[in-house]
């Protein structure tokens, strides 16, 4: 999925996956569950970094922290020990506790060691706020709903209002879940793969600048968008990738999706969270090694530059695609929150003279 066209301002020379998803980097799969109960319009949203056990073989990983206002899971071992060794659940902020629960729960299934004769285990959750159009309060995400989307888990997924997006908001419009991918050729024998996941949920509508068309700013005027408020939002970013990364480099990479999440207008205010986990499946790193030292293959910082670019464009193209994407959602008020096209098609009627900007827009994001 993603954006069935290439973007206009991509910073990468890198081709487009097959599918354009995360799941274009060989292992990685993706599950969801959608929660549409009355007033609560939420759910979860699970990435496995590869199909074997994750806690007997663990991804070199990192995390960054662009903006520290959220209550993730996990950060704190992934930063020390450079691995991650469950999946990664996305969730709402209520929802994290439970997702931690049966995630551990799982894994305890799945490995009965843990806790008796070897470590315990490092859940990995993060969150987004969607108490803007669900209510949060009701704390609805269940333990089942977590369960269901990790045995769910596949290589082809649904992308916008759907799963852990469900509720979520970007730039003021219906945000969710986007993703991309792009193949970078290194030489003439080594090609990678850099795919991103995002679930969006930040931004200021009159700030919104798609392939330098400040198509936002009209758009906050129809719909009456405010924007002297707090920035509130939240974006978290997951990067996976097959290229031989090691923990110190995949931070590096994470710093970089910095640069995606911006390209369309985000700032990154005070009160926003935007975390980042980025994963290769390279060089995995096994829970009982067969010996006391590891030998693997490290891709060398001179040429990494080619892989920061990738991880700009996958990020962009991940948050534009969470827009277009999305479907327009009846919120926990009764309030219509239009997406991205819904927000644009309106524009263009009541506002005819930018139905040309709409059009063009439009055409360069391949939206029919």
């Amino acid at each position: 999925m993603g954006l069935n066209v290439k973007l206009l301002n991509d910073v990468s020379d890198g081709l487009k996956g097959a599918k354009n998803l995360i799941t274009d980097v060989p292992g990685v799969r993706v599950g969801q569950v959608t929660v549409d109960d009355q007033d609560v319009h939420s759910g979860v949203t699970v990435i496995f970094p590869h199909p074997d056990n994750l806690f007997r073989n663990k991804v070199p990983a990192a995390s960054y922290v662009i903006n520290g206002f959220g209550k993730s899971v996990g950060l704190v071992q992934i930063d020390e020990l450079g691995t991650i060794e469950t999946p990664i659940v996305l969730t709402n902020t209520f929802g994290v506790g439970t997702a931690v629960n049966a995630l551990t729960k799982m894994m305890l299934t799945e490995n009965p060691e843990i806790g008796d004769t070897t470590s315990t285990v490092n859940p990995v959750v993060a969150e987004c706020n969607d108490g803007d159009v669900s209510n949060i309060r009701k704390m609805r995400i269940t333990e089942s709903d977590v369960t269901e989307a990790l045995n769910g888990a596949s290589d082809v997924f649904t992308e916008g209002a759907v799963g852990a997006g469900r509720g979520m908001m970007c730039y003021d419009l219906k945000g969710g879940i986007g993703s991309a991918s792009r193949v970078v050729k290194v030489d003439d024998d080594h090609e990678y793969t850099i795919g991103a996941l995002v679930m969006s949920n930040y931004g200021f509508l009159s700030d919104l600048n798609i392939f330098g068309q400040p198509i936002g700013q009209p758009l906050a005027k129809v719909l009456a968008a405010d924007k002297n408020r707090e920035e509130k939002g939240s974006i978290i970013t997951v990067l996976a990738t097959d290229a031989p990364l090691n923990a110190r480099q995949l931070r590096r990479l994470a710093k970089r999706a910095t640069v995606g999440i911006n390209r369309t207008g985000g700032f990154i205010g005070n009160g926003s969270g935007e975390i980042v986990f980025a994963f290769s499946t390279a060089n995995l790193v096994s829970h009982f090694p067969a010996s006391n030292f590891d030998t693997v293959t490290r891709f060398n910082d001179n040429a990494i530059d080619v892989f920061f670019r990738a991880t700009a464009a996958v990020v962009d193209e991940s948050v534009l695609s969470s827009l277009v994407h999305a479907d327009s959602v009846v919120d926990r008020k009764d309030w219509l929150r239009l997406s991205f096209c819904d927000a644009a098609r309106k524009l263009a009627k009541q506002q005819p003279e930018y139905a040309d900007m709409v059009a063009t827009i439009f055409s360069q994001l391949g939206v029919s």
